[in-house]
């Protein structure tokens, strides 16, 4: 095992919602909190120059890459409620070390050619665990260890809210602004993920295992796809939870096209419990990918959706049924295409019989909804763009579609966002649980509704038939979304598609 030194141990101040810029978003974001839009325009020549950032970007590629993340097992500060942040004073618990095992057979299958770990125990052992027998070293780089928190570290979360009072509450509901010791240590992360995927991207490599930690692993996939400090605790990242971003060249040289293809799959199911980020919560989205149809075989745009499920559909179907037992679900909505229709008919089915083992129960009613507004196969097949690279849906595909296209997409997809809203505003403040079936492309363009992103992200995240996309709302449906997990497909068991199998072609630029 070998070392890439730090480029500073402690980074020095830094300006805050850093201008990360990837040649397929625009140079502005809309940022949205539980009350407020603001637009920060981020296009500016005065401001970026100020900032000392004009021009930064990622290193070009020669070929497609494929990057991912692991967050370590649960450690032994994770248990007791410890602030960690870059201390190495914890180690895997018997819990955390299972969690690596779980990792490393949920990825034995797959094929890296590398692999990069942060220096800290909790990290390098799950590294070691996951690596297995592989021959070639583990590199270690301090960049990737976790978010310096300063005097905050070694802290129970008590004892951080006595001792530092509003410091601490700022730490908890406005991170990216928040200092300690003349530090912002979430505007530093993001300039160290940075400097992470310079390092990452000029390796000599197709398939890259990182194996660090849950802030850092977050500022590497915001900072990837164009995200601010803004973003930090909107994407979970749980103990030996799988990210996986797609690196593809540009013909033209620069900065590579970036597609995040999952998000948190996780050793253990995405829909237990009922916490995000530390915070409870009691309203949530599943956006449920249809499975495969009859007609998406002989369709030249994929998943129609026109046809009965096949199948390989049905089998889809009855394994996201079974997987969201784990939820007490309240509203079934779906589009009126039929593999959505039957999508949602199993569920309901499978929700409803639950609870009704003996001769004598009534079954849960589940209220179940078909909305035309969740429909966009139409708006799809207006496409005239060469059908057999949209059949691979291969990440980042809605890239490729005319603009006017995605145009349309992204306004109908702002219709169906707000039925969902509407849905699980209902029933006042009870748990309440809203699955909504419907096309990948549908699900794609309401997580940037959900962001609130422009339809400039199309491109930025890719989900598969039979996938599930898990969003919370802590704060109510008038808050912002936080991501529990994109394109979760571990369910699927035998039937899902391997993380490491290449969705690109193997082409050289």
């Amino acid at each position: 095992m070998y070392s890439i030194a730090a480029s500073s141990f402690f980074s020095p101040k830094l300006p805050k919602n850093l201008p990360f810029h990837n040649p397929n978003r625009p140079l502005f974001a809309i940022v949205r909190s539980s009350s407020v839009a603001q637009e920060i325009d981020k296009s500016s020549e005065e401001r970026t120059e100020s900032l000392g950032l004009k021009g930064l970007e990622f290193p070009a590629i020669k070929g497609a890459k494929r990057v991912v993340l692991v967050r370590h097992g649960q450690s032994t500060w994770n248990a007791e409620g410890r602030i960690q942040g870059s201390s190495d004073f914890s180690v895997l618990t018997s819990k955390g070390e299972s969690q690596a095992e779980t990792s490393r057979q949920m990825l034995i299958d797959d094929s890296f050619d590398i692999c990069f770990s942060s220096p800290l125990r909790r990290s390098k052992r799950t590294a070691e665990i996951i690596w297995g027998a592989r021959e070639e070293e583990i590199i270690t780089d301090s960049d990737m260890r976790e978010i310096d928190l300063y005097s905050f570290q070694g802290l129970l979360k008590h004892e951080g809210k006595a001792k530092y009072g509003e410091a601490f509450r700022q730490w908890q509901i406005d991170a990216p602004n928040f200092i300690i010791d003349g530090h912002y240590p979430v505007r530093e992360l993001w300039a160290r993920a940075k400097s992470c995927w310079d390092k990452i991207l000029v390796h000599e490599s197709k398939s890259v295992l990182v194996v660090a930690h849950n802030a850092v692993n977050q500022a590497l996939v915001a900072t990837a796809i164009g995200l601010g400090t803004e973003y930090f605790r909107i994407l979970l990242q749980s103990n030996c939870g799988v990210s996986v971003l797609d690196f593809t060249p540009q013909p033209e040289g620069g900065t590579p096209s970036i597609c995040l293809n999952r998000l948190n799959q996780t050793p253990g199911s995405p829909v237990a419990g009922g916490s995000s980020a530390g915070r409870k919560t009691s309203k949530r989205i599943v956006l449920v990918c249809h499975g495969v149809s009859e007609s998406d075989l002989e369709s030249s745009m994929p998943y129609t959706g026109n046809g009965p499920l096949n199948m390989l559909g049905n089998i889809q179907a009855q394994k996201i049924a079974e997987l969201l037992l784990d939820l007490k679900v309240n509203t079934v909505v779906s589009g009126t295409k039929i593999a959505s229709v039957e999508t949602a008919d199993t569920i309901t089915k499978v929700q409803e019989a639950a609870d009704c083992l003996g001769a004598d129960c009534i079954p849960r009613y589940v209220e179940t909804k078909q909305i035309p507004d969740l429909d966009v196969e139409s708006i799809l097949t207006q496409s005239k763009k060469d059908a057999p690279g949209l059949q691979n849906l291969s990440s980042g595909w809605l890239n490729r579609l005319e603009d006017d296209v995605n145009t349309s997409l992204w306004d109908q997809s702002g219709k169906s966002w707000k039925h969902l809203l509407y849905e699980l505003s209902k029933g006042s403040d009870q748990d309440n649980v809203v699955i909504a079936v419907g096309h990948p492309a549908l699900h794609i363009a309401m997580m940037g509704h959900c962001l609130n992103l422009t339809k400039e992200w199309l491109g930025s995240f890719h989900l598969n038939a039979g996938s599930i996309t898990v969003i919370d709302f802590p704060d109510g449906p008038s808050g912002r979304g936080v991501i529990r997990c994109i394109n979760y497909t571990a369910h699927l068991g035998r039937w899902s598609i391997p993380i490491t199998r290449s969705t690109q072609a193997d082409e050289e630029y």
